[in-house]
C-alpha cells in the first residue's frame, strides 16, 4: 500500500502541470476572430481592440486565468471599452496558436516582455490586469516593469499557489511537490504601483481567503473589492460599467486619466 501512494504521488508530481495548465489550442483565424492579432501575426503576442471613438484615453492589457485562450475574453475589451481604453488580451506561450510549454518562468518573463513592448507602443497610463493564474503573473511582470505600469488590477488572485493546492487536494504534501509556486505576496512585498484586489464572494477555485490574505500582506491602502454572491467563473456577468467605473477609479485617476469622466461608450 505504502509502495502505491508513493507511485501516485511521483505521478502527481511529474504529471502536475496538466493540473494547473489547461491551455486551448486554436489556429490564428480562430484565436483573433474580428479583432487585431497583436503586435502582428508573426511574434503574436495576444490581441488587439480599439475602442471606438475618437482615441482610447489609456491602455489595459489583460492576463487571463488557466484555461482556453485569450480569444475567450473579449468581454473584457467590450467592458473597458467603456472607459475608453484600448484593450490588450495578452496570450501565454503554449496557448491559443503560440507555441511553447507553459511554466512560471515561461510565462512572467513573457509577461513581462508583452508590458515592455505595450509600455514602447502606446506609453501611458498602462494598466495591468490579471484575473486568477493571470493574477499571478501580472503581479510578478508589473513588478519588474514598475516604471512602465500606471495600476493593477487583480481579480480572484491567490496569495500562494500551494495554499490553493491544498484548498484542493488537502491529502497531498503539495508544499514539498509544486514546482511552479506563484507567491504573489513575495512578489508584491516592495511593489509601489498602485494595486486594487477583487475577490469573489463564494469563489470555489481560490477561495476568497486566499485574496483577503494577500490584501492584509499588500497594505490597508490598496482597496479591497468584494463581488458578492459571485463564484470564480461568473464574477463578470454580476458587475457592470459603473463597477468597472468605481473599480478601476483609484488607477485612472492616479495615472491621469480619470475612469469617473471617460465618457461611457
Amino acid at each position: 500500500m505504502a509502495a502505491a501512494i508513493a507511485i501516485f504521488i511521483l505521478g502527481i508530481a511529474m504529471f502536475q502541470d496538466r493540473l494547473l495548465y489547461f491551455p486551448a489550442r486554436a489556429s490564428l483565424a480562430e484565436f483573433a476572430g474580428d479583432l487585431q492579432p497583436w503586435p502582428a501575426p508573426s511574434g503574436l503576442r495576444g490581441l488587439l481592440a480599439e475602442p471606438p471613438g475618437p482615441g482610447a484615453v489609456g491602455t489595459a492589457i489583460v492576463f487571463h486565468g488557466n484555461a482556453g485562450h485569450a480569444g475567450h475574453r473579449r468581454l473584457y475589451a467590450e467592458a473597458l471599452h467603456r472607459l475608453g481604453l484600448r484593450v490588450i488580451l495578452a496570450e501565454y506561450p503554449g496557448y491559443g496558436p503560440r507555441t511553447g510549454t507553459p511554466g512560471q518562468a515561461v510565462l512572467v518573463d513573457d509577461a513581462t516582455q508583452t508590458i515592455a513592448l505595450a509600455a514602447a507602443r502606446f506609453g501611458q497610463p498602462l494598466l495591468v490586469i490579471g484575473e486568477s493564474l493571470g493574477a499571478a503573473v501580472a503581479a510578478a511582470a508589473s513588478v519588474r516593469m514598475a516604471g512602465a505600469t500606471s495600476g493593477l488590477l487583480l481579480i480572484t488572485p491567490w496569495d500562494k499557489l500551494e495554499h490553493v493546492a491544498a484548498h484542493h487536494y488537502p491529502w497531498l504534501p503539495v508544499r514539498w511537490l509544486l514546482r511552479d509556486r506563484y507567491d504573489t505576496v513575495e512578489a508584491l512585498r516592495h511593489a509601489t504601483v498602485p494595486l486594487v484586489i477583487v475577490v469573489a464572494e463564494n469563489d470555489e477555485i481560490v477561495p476568497a481567503p486566499l485574496g483577503r490574505t494577500l490584501h492584509a500582506a499588500v497594505g490597508a491602502t490598496n482597496p479591497l473589492v468584494v463581488v458578492r454572491e459571485a463564484a470564480h467563473n461568473d464574477w463578470l456577468g454580476r458587475v457592470d460599467h459603473r463597477w468597472w467605473q468605481a473599480t478601476l477609479a483609484p488607477l485612472l485617476s492616479r495615472a491621469g486619466a480619470d475612469a469617473g469622466t471617460a465618457a461611457p461608450r
